[in-house]
């Protein structure tokens, strides 16, 4: 697969498959990507499993954190890395080493690792690298225009009302 540019459709489509996120170097330090990431997610109603072992036992945008993927005590659809690219191999064997094993490696905004991103995909797995799930889900629900920003799509859907953030619905429940 080519990693450089996804579709709209392969990103929107694994944001709307998924349903559990595990965050791996999530942070408890609220002004850090990883925690409004995942405040974010929860917002949008995932299910988010922070994953870090200095805080491990302790909650993280009012998500309990376990300190490996494997301590997580249920299936994972989405591994999140916040963690730079270096460290990356070792997490996608860790996340192989998973049963079942998740849909998607999703790896953040800097982070790729070219020949683990193969190891994950020859097993099946969906990856995405160099990317915010964040962003990305603002981009395609149009939430990211109301700033001004271009998200480069367009839509005439009206948003839905929720508790929380306002959502056109990338994930419809």
């Amino acid at each position: 697969m080519n990693h450089d540019q996804y579709d709209n459709d392969y990103i929107a489509g694994i944001l709307h498959e998924v349903k559990t996120v595990a965050i791996v170097g999530a942070s408890a330090n609220e002004v850090r990507p990883s925690f409004f990431v995942t405040k974010y997610l929860v917002d949008k109603g995932y299910t988010v499993f922070p994953v870090n072992p200095g805080q491990a036992g302790k909650a993280i945008a009012g998500r309990m954190t376990f300190a490996r993927l494997a301590d997580i005590p249920e299936p994972i659809d989405m591994v999140d890395i916040f963690r730079a690219s270096d460290a990356v191999p070792a997490i996608v064997e860790e996340v192989l080493a998973l049963t079942p094993l998740p849909k998607v490696i999703w790896m953040q905004l800097t982070v790729r690792h070219d020949e683990a991103a193969a190891k994950a995909e020859a097993r099946g797995i969906k990856v995405v690298m160099n990317r915010c799930p964040k962003i990305e889900y603002g981009r395609l629900s149009g939430e990211i225009g109301w700033n001004g920003v271009n998200s480069r799509v367009l839509s005439s859907k009206k948003p839905v009302m929720r508790a929380g953030f306002q959502s056109f619905g990338v994930r419809q429940k």
